[in-house]
């Protein structure tokens, strides 16, 4: 399941299937339909539900509320379409974590199903929003900006966070900032190099080939290396990002973090 981006292009993946070689690959496609075709069909929304178990709740949650990948359910209420959802499915969301199911193998059929059941979750209201975000940024801004930029304000080395209210679940910012959340955004990948000369440089591998190596160091400078200037090169398991223990963040304000990241939906200038 790849992660996902905010709710207006909120993501579901469906790119595991088997069965998917019959997919009519020398046939014409039909237009793919507005509306979903198996809507409200209890079959299809059962099959869905454990299609969506396999495959999709690990990044979305068991109940599609999100953890490392959004909440879905509130795609349709917000103003989403079925078709929009299926294409974002089908086509991926370039830029991000999230790529398209392989026509070959994820028929349209799987996805409308997933999608049927999906949209049955959204009858359940949502739990009630804790926490003071005012706070909340405060604290962000003691210990958080150095490496991450809001609306124009702030540090590079980590992921830009303006639009990260869209993107990631509460449980999803609360596990990160405790580090239980182990993933780390493609392109801030931590790295060590250690030069020929013993001189050891940390950062976060910003693109590699196989004789170079580029990275954004500490101190936010962007380094090229030649390999074979380099004694050693390590990807490291764990990120840059500081973890915040409840001896070092108390439950509270963890929960006043949180309130104020969940509120980052970017503005009309931030870009997408």
């Amino acid at each position: 399941m790849s992660r996902c981006l905010g709710v207006t292009t909120i993501v579901l993946a469906v790119t595991c299937g088997a069965a998917g070689m019959a997919q009519e690959a020398a046939a014409p496609r039909e237009a793919r339909p507005a509306k979903n075709p198996l809507d409200g069909n209890a079959q299809a929304i059962s099959n869905g539900g454990a299609m969506f178990r396999t495959r999709c709740a690990g990044c979305h949650g068991p109940d599609a509320r999100g953890y490392l990948g959004p909440d879905l359910t509130g795609f349709w209420a917000a103003g989403g379409t079925d078709g929009r959802m299926f294409d974002i499915v089908r086509r991926g969301v370039p830029g991000t974590e999230m790529i398209g199911a392989d026509p070959q193998r994820v028929l349209d059929k799987e996805i409308w199903q997933v999608l049927a059941y999906v949209r049955t979750l959204g009858a359940v209201p949502p739990a009630s929003q804790t926490g003071d975000a005012v706070n909340g940024e405060r604290i962000f801004r003691a210990n958080c900006t150095g490496c991450h930029l809001v609306n124009g304000r702030g540090g590079q080395l980590g992921p830009e966070l303006s639009r990260i209210g869209t993107a990631r679940p509460r449980a999803g910012l609360a596990g990160k900032v405790r580090g239980s959340n182990p993933v780390i955004r493609p392109g801030y990948e931590p790295v060590t190099l250690v030069t020929r000369t013993g001189e050891q440089i940390r950062g976060v591998k910003k693109n590699e080939d196989e004789f170079s190596i580029q990275i954004m160091d500490t101190r936010e400078r962007l380094q090229g290396f030649l390999k074979s200037n380099l004694a050693e090169v390590t990807l490291d398991k764990q990120s840059l990002m500081p973890v915040y223990p409840p001896d070092r963040l108390n439950d509270r304000d963890l929960d006043d973090l949180v309130r104020y990241l969940t509120t980052l939906r970017g503005t009309a200038d931030t870009p997408r």
